[in-house]
């Protein structure tokens, strides 16, 4: 039962991480302008696996407070040191001065904060730290080296600038807050004794009573003081207005472990003080995803209200649409402002005047920007069309910069100006601009009960109509979550190697509202397959894919749904399943998600008939005769290694063509960049060896 990524959305919405857990996806109407209009065709090269390396994925836009500079982060895979590197970077408001702040060839710094006064830039990193844990450095704006502030034991997670410019607000975890797997070469390492009810995380182990906490930090005093105490996690810190309070999401009480909810709490930003309860929800609010991280809350200008995100009930977990609502500091009644809006919302930001507040929305496959007034009501777009707003930051002088992108462009910070973008990072314009990718189109067509599903096809560069071509069916992981305006490399990669690709928004996901994303709950690969299976009859009934040579993969939610289709379909010739599961009754207990399999299955000894209904896959192996490629991470508490397992053993017990690939050390998402084009690899030479014949149409580069 694989978590949705878009609780992850301020970790993981970027382009190279879209290449590890095959979530985002290009889609193209023409005349989109963000970033400039397509190639006309033969004009560049053909994408290649090189190209990989070449990749810069642009993140965290952030307003200096006098709105003339703006502050982002770009990684980029380092293939010497095998691993992804990211570096400070920020623009002048007009564009034309982009400096480069730091430079570490083999460490990373992430989370650039700008001080109240704007003299410095406050950021995250773990160079220069014996223990590697992240710690907050400072960068003067002026010029010059930057300083290491905090000396934690634990990881620092998170930072915020008091108003006055004279402290922070922290997010550090306690020493040694996990035990991970793997064995010491300097002594053997005690038991792991576990006794909470949620008890393993992946990227981060198995889970103690160690927490993560509050700490103010004083920057003339250079001292760290712990704000917050207890068994319980405290994230998402922002300051009030005034400097006097913080406001965080936690979970308190004897059965927190058992609740997705993450309430509203305010504490005086002193030692000592009691943090204070504002909302109280038998539901999902405020999630974070997991255990670290948070989709965010605010404090309104006037220091009076708190805008916060509100779900559903408990039993519909992330199926239900996430709203904007507020809650007055001085404690009285939540107020939902978006009860009418059948749309996910996210990252809300308010406005300077106080009277809105913006969100990214998201809309069937497009991300926007809108403002929502406080009163509630209709939301008003700021940005809206075919694109993706992941990011966006609001400046003290109303200055907006924005992460967007659209099927023909990389993400890239850009000014908003009214209605319309200009570009500020252009971090990959000369990759772009050197290559032919291949035209992206949006599509609709019905599901076998007639139900409207809506998808993407991705053509080679040299498409010619009347020609039908090898296709691979992408299936998106979540399942609640969606294909959305993002241009995807490895789609690229395989249009150009010659490959129709083709994929659909199917029931479950999100961006058509709570009734479109409900259906599947607890109906795994039911009318979803019908729906993905209904976008490959699409390109096969319009004369573009070739009935004989289909393909089809996903990773996460997209790897179980790869299972049941092809345990229900036998027309496809090559499958990749990526951390997938099919024997749901090995899920309980042994992955991250307890909380989610009580709440949508129920505990397999009173719903023994449901895990083995969605057992299907498992339990009719005997049905698979499509070669599978499965793969996983050897170290994933996500759907951990033993789900892929039972599903190679099954095949190979039955004499089918598969073959397990496991990546050492590596989680859901792969992070290594070795490991990446590694998979990318494998994934097109199994393609390769099951779809292509002598017949097939060649993609020619004619740049050469």
């Amino acid at each position: 039962m694989p978590r949705p990524y878009r609780a992850r959305r301020k970790k993981q919405n970027t382009f190279i991480s879209s290449v590890a857990c095959g979530v985002l996806l290009a889609s193209f109407v023409p005349g989109t302008s963000a970033g400039g209009p397509p190639k006309p065709a033969g004009r560049g090269r053909l994408v290649t696996l090189d190209d990989f390396s070449r990749l810069r994925e642009v993140a965290d836009p952030r307003v200096s407070p006098d709105g003339a500079w703006v502050a982002y982060t770009v990684t980029t895979p380092n293939l010497d040191a095998d691993k992804k590197q990211s570096d400070l970077w920020m623009s002048s408001w007009d564009g034309k001065t982009k400096l480069q702040l730091t430079r570490t060839p083999k460490e990373s710094e992430s989370s650039p904060r700008w001080s109240p006064d704007n003299r410095y830039l406050a950021f995250l990193s773990s160079r220069a730290d014996s223990n590697d844990a992240a710690q907050v450095w400072i960068l003067p704006r002026a010029g010059g080296e930057a300083e290491k502030l905090t000396k934690t034991k634990g990881d620092v997670s998170d930072l915020a600038w008091a108003p006055d410019g004279r402290r922070f607000v922290l997010v550090v975890a306690d020493t040694d807050s996990v035990a991970l797997g793997g064995d010491s070469d300097k002594k053997t390492r005690p038991p792991i004794v576990i006794d909470r009810f949620y008890f393993k995380e992946d990227e981060t182990g198995y889970l103690t009573h160690k927490r993560n906490h509050l700490y103010l930090f004083d920057l003339v005093a250079r001292k760290a003081e712990q704000l917050t105490t207890g068994d319980n996690d405290d994230l998402g810190p922002v300051w009030s207005p005034d400097g006097k309070s913080i406001a965080f999401v936690s979970k308190h009480g004897p059965d927190a472990d058992r609740t997705n909810s993450w309430e509203v709490y305010v504490v005086e930003a002193r030692p000592g003080a009691s943090a204070r309860q504002l909302t109280r929800f038998e539901g999902v609010e405020n999630n974070p995803g997991g255990e670290g991280g948070t989709n965010g809350i605010a404090w309104s200008p006037d220091g009076r209200t708190i805008a916060f995100l509100q779900g559903g009930p408990p039993k519909l977990l992330y199926y239900a649409v996430e709203k904007l609502a507020v809650v007055p500091v001085a404690g009285g009644r939540v107020r939902v402002l978006t009860a009418d809006l059948d749309r996910w919302v996210s990252n809300p930001e308010w406005a300077s005047d106080g009277r809105s507040i913006y969100v990214t929305l998201e809309d069937d496959g497009a991300v926007s920007l809108a403002r929502v007034p406080l009163t509630g009501g209709k939301s008003n777009p700021v940005l809206d069309g075919r694109r993706a707003v992941t990011a966006f930051d609001v400046g003290r002088t109303r200055r907006i910069a924005v992460l967007s992108s659209t099927a023909m462009t990389l993400p890239e910070v850009f000014a908003v100006e009214g209605t319309h973008l200009r570009a500020l990072s252009r971090q990959n314009d000369s990759l772009l601009a050197g290559l032919w990718l291949g035209a992206t189109e949006e599509t609709s067509f019905r599901s076998k009960d007639g139900t409207a599903i809506h998808g993407f096809l991705v053509k080679p560069p040299n498409f010619r109509d009347g020609m039908r071509y090898p296709a691979i069916l992408q299936v998106h992981g979540g399942p609640v979550s969606q294909f959305q305006c993002q241009l995807r490399f490895d789609w690229q990669l395989y249009a150009a190697r010659g490959y129709v690709v083709v994929a659909a928004n199917p029931r479950g996901s999100s961006g058509r509202g709570e009734a479109f994303a409900r259906v599947i709950l607890a109906d795994w690969g039911n009318v979803d397959a019908q729906d993905v299976l209904a976008a490959i009859d699409d390109a096969v009934a319009r004369g573009i894919a070739d009935p004989n040579r289909l393909g089809i993969g996903g990773w996460s939610y997209g790897g179980i749904l790869t299972n049941c289709v092809i345990a229900q379909d036998t027309r496809f010739k090559a499958a990749t399943s990526g951390a997938s599961m099919s024997n749901m009754l090995a899920g309980y207990g042994t992955d991250m998600y307890v909380r989610e399999w009580e709440a949508e299955v129920g505990t397999p000894w009173t719903s023994t008939a449901t895990y083995l209904k969605l057992s299907f896959p498992f339990l009719h192996a005997d049905r698979i005769v499509t070669p599978t490629l499965f793969l996983c991470g050897e170290k994933d508490f996500n759907v951990p290694l033993l789900n892929s397992e039972q599903m190679y053993e099954a095949l190979k017990s039955l004499g089918r063509e598969t073959q397990l690939v496991i990546y050492p050390g590596q989680y859901h998402g792969l992070t290594k960049p070795s490991y990446l084009k590694d998979r990318l690899k494998r994934y097109l030479d199994w393609y390769d060896r099951y779809l292509k014949d002598s017949s097939q149409p060649v993609v020619r580069d004619v740049s050469k």
